[in-house]
């Protein structure tokens, strides 16, 4: 009996393995693709706090790229990265391939911090990462869709989100440096 309900379960399994697959428990057990297009465990960046920012060239805020590479800079080394996630989803704003968006953040921005390929951030065809991340309760903005290009969520050393911060949070306020800062120590 026990063994005709082990192999039922096997046969369940390998007809439908998604049944038995678990929910994300945190924003660091998905993959992404980086610029370059190679696949990334995001659980490599466990143990460290995490910016997970949606990005694009020609948007007016664009300029935030200074301040993300010189927030990463100022706390690399106590543990902080920075990832970003091109997207095209608002007014058209990140038309370029993968090989010239990194062309433009390297060479315009000097962004040394991890970059992914592009991505939708809402909608059907959003990232599993950020179905999760918008799904999240978190302050001080809620969870539900992406307002605009560079939303900022904030992950813990455990893969948590901790905080998310509309795009037209600068990287250098108070209020997202004082988060980050909290989640480093």
């Amino acid at each position: 009996m026990v063994s005709r309900i082990l192999l039922s379960g096997i046969v369940a399994m390998a007809i439908c393995p998604m049944a038995f697959a678990t929910e994300p428990t945190n924003a660091l057990s998905f993959k992404a693709n980086s610029i370059d297009g190679k696949p990334v465990e995001l659980s490599k960046y466990q143990g460290k706090v995490v910016v997970i920012v949606n990005v694009a060239s020609k948007c007016g805020l664009t300029p935030q790229y200074n301040g993300l590479q010189a927030l990463y800079e100022k706390y690399k080394d106590k543990g902080l990265v920075v990832l970003g996630f091109p997207c095209n989803q608002f007014g058209a704003q990140e038309p370029g391939t993968a090989s010239e968006i990194k062309e433009f953040c390297s060479s315009k921005y000097k962004v040394t911090f991890d970059m992914f390929d592009k991505v939708d951030v809402n909608g059907d065809g959003a990232s599993d990462l950020y179905k999760f991340l918008t799904s999240q309760d978190t302050k001080p903005a809620d969870k539900g869709k992406i307002t605009w290009n560079f939303e900022k969520f904030l992950v813990g050393k455990k893969g948590e989100v901790v905080g998310r911060f509309s795009p037209r949070t600068a990287p250098d306020d108070k209020e997202f440096l004082a988060a980050i800062e909290k989640a480093l120590n």
